[in-house]
């Protein structure tokens, strides 16, 4: 991740339908609209749903209501040579290959067999401990997304992460992993290597729901980097977020909206994410330094747009400069307006003629 630019991550997901050319596609789709990286998901989904789990709201209406969340779930896997193949494809396209793991299995085959440059945790996973404490174990950065969770867990999770960072002798504790938190070194590991996204998790999220301002809340009260993953319909508040200075944006794409599946209906299609991903770069360029200075195009307008003092009629030498006989007026290469009450009463050391630039 380069300093100072926002890491866009284009969230493929489960969007490829468990099909291996249409997650290509979706590569393709991503480089070409100029994503940093293109992330999908990695899951065995015995291991991550109960046979009685229910779906969401949103993927009950997305998808079939009779089928059950672990079957909708086996028809979204992809394999492990899937990955594989799809890794050498990112190579080949220019894009950063990145997924996140939902089982202890998938964080080590991501992290060790893959050898991904971070690890992304999503939302639900933030209070998982045991897998958080895989996922540090591996030295790999880490992208956190914070959706549906209080100060105070994302606190404790972070505990977990700098546990694993440091890799402490002492059993998994939540005693341990406070300890570790507050530690100078479990301090350095977290300021290294973990960015936390706000998040609101709904599918789509409505606008009112998103309470962008909290990013800085993370921000002020962790220290670390912020960013932001989006499910609200549109671009605008993923533009938002930009603008407030997150370090890493996620928004969900699909290369067709009404394609079956759960997450299609609350994902950007590649003309939008194109746009989106330009708009970003733009207000990434918009915000530039904190310091307040003209700057190097700016300089070049002054002489045209500022004013100067000039004779505001015929003045004779030795007369008294008087509101009656001096003017405000462009070009600003003579002397500042600002030195105007300081040149009232003096006298004029030569004549002047009308709009003429005043001399000391």
């Amino acid at each position: 991740m380069s300093q100072g630019r926002v890491y866009i991550i284009a969230e493929a997901g489960v969007n490829h339908n468990g099909s291996l050319e249409l997650a290509k596609q979706l590569i393709d789709a991503a480089a070409m609209a100029g994503a940093d990286a293109v992330k999908f998901q990695t899951f065995k989904s015995e291991r991550i749903v109960s046979r009685v789990a229910p779906k969401a709201e949103y993927q009950a209406q997305a998808t079939d209501r009779l089928e059950s969340q672990l079957e909708m779930l086996q028809k979204l896997e992809l394999s492990l040579c899937d990955h594989h193949v799809l890794i050498d494809y990112c190579q080949q396209k220019g894009i950063q290959f990145l997924s996140t793991p939902f089982d202890l299995d998938s964080v080590d085959f991501l992290a060790r067999e893959l050898n991904l440059p971070r690890l992304k945790i999503s939302s639900g996973d933030l209070t998982n401990f045991p897998l958080l404490l895989r996922a540090s174990q591996t030295g790999k950065p880490i992208v956190l997304s914070t959706g549906m969770s209080t100060l105070g867990e994302v606190e404790s999770a972070l505990g977990v992460l700098a546990f694993g960072y440091i890799r402490s002798s002492e059993p998994p504790s939540v005693a341990a992993f406070q300890a570790a938190y507050r530690s100078e070194a479990g301090q350095a590991a977290l300021q290294k290597q973990v960015i936390l996204l706000h998040c609101t998790t709904d599918y789509p999220a409505p606008f009112a729901t998103v309470n962008l301002k909290a990013m800085e809340t993370l921000r002020s009260a962790f220290g670390l980097p912020v960013g932001y993953s989006d499910h609200t319909p549109g671009i605008a508040v993923t533009i938002a977020a930009a603008a407030r200075g997150a370090t890493a944006i996620e928004k969900h794409f699909t290369l067709d909206r009404t394609l079956p599946g759960p997450d299609h209906q609350a994902s950007l299609e590649p003309d939008e994410l194109t746009t989106a991903i330009e708009s970003i770069r733009q207000v990434e360029l918009a915000l530039g330094i904190s310091t307040k200075m003209p700057t190097l195009t700016e300089l070049k307008n002054q002489v045209v747009v500022r004013k100067s003092l000039v004779a505001a009629r015929s003045i004779e030498k030795g007369e008294v400069f008087t509101e009656q006989n001096l003017a405000i007026k462009r070009p600003g290469n003579g002397i500042s307006p600002m030195e105007y009450w300081n040149l009232l009463g003096c006298r004029a050391t030569r004549s002047y003629q009308e709009d003429e630039s005043i001399e000391l």
